[in-house]
């Protein structure tokens, strides 16, 4: 079962709607329809929002440290509410994927990204799960750090809280009917 799922991107205006924020976007969009808003938590390094998903109560956390310091916020509230590695969902951004592309992965390397890196680190397990929002590659002589650290385009960030749709529609499953039956539904689109 799920009771935390922590979307990586970096803190402040300047990086809100930049393709390696996408798992705060994610976040925010599932905060928002449950009618919640994130709360600056210094203890955990992040800000946090708590939702139902039916009985169960769901632990939102945007980290506030930059990308590649996410593992001190995501053990510090794993530490706090006991929460196994094997109950936390990482949503991140994937080079891998087309725009619109998303994935569920259970446990893995990290990818050569910074924030899986230092989660993995920090637990010293990678046995939890993750969510892959593909945001393409950059051309080709093209900086990946500048492009990750781009705004996505307006026909890549409509696909892109399309996806977020999808999520939210079909996340249920996986508290309902398991994992693996979420997989199939949400690859399926």
């Amino acid at each position: 079962m799920i009771r935390l799922i922590v979307g990586l991107g970096n803190p402040g205006a300047k990086y809100k709607k930049t393709r390696h924020n996408v798992g705060f976007l994610l976040l925010d969009e599932l905060a928002k329809n449950s009618g919640k808003e994130f709360v600056p938590q210094v203890k955990f390094h992040g800000h946090i929002a708590e939702i139902n998903q039916g009985m169960d109560k769901l632990y939102l956390l945007k980290p506030s440290t930059f990308m590649n310091r996410s593992g001190q916020a995501v053990s510090s509230l794993m530490k706090y509410y006991k929460i196994s590695a094997e109950e936390v969902l990482v949503v991140h951004d994937e080079l891998d994927f087309e725009v619109g592309t998303l994935k569920v992965k259970k446990s893995g390397g990290h990818g050569g990204h910074n924030g899986l890196r230092d989660i993995i680190a920090s637990l010293g397990t990678k046995e939890f799960s993750r969510i892959r929002i593909g945001i393409d590659r950059p051309a080709a002589g093209k900086n990946v750090a500048d492009y990750v650290l781009s705004d996505f385009s307006k026909s890549d960030l409509q696909s892109i809280t399309a996806l977020f749709d999808y999520f939210e529609q079909d996340f249920p499953i996986w508290f309902n009917d398991g994992y693996d039956a979420f997989v199939q539904q949400i690859h399926s689109h």
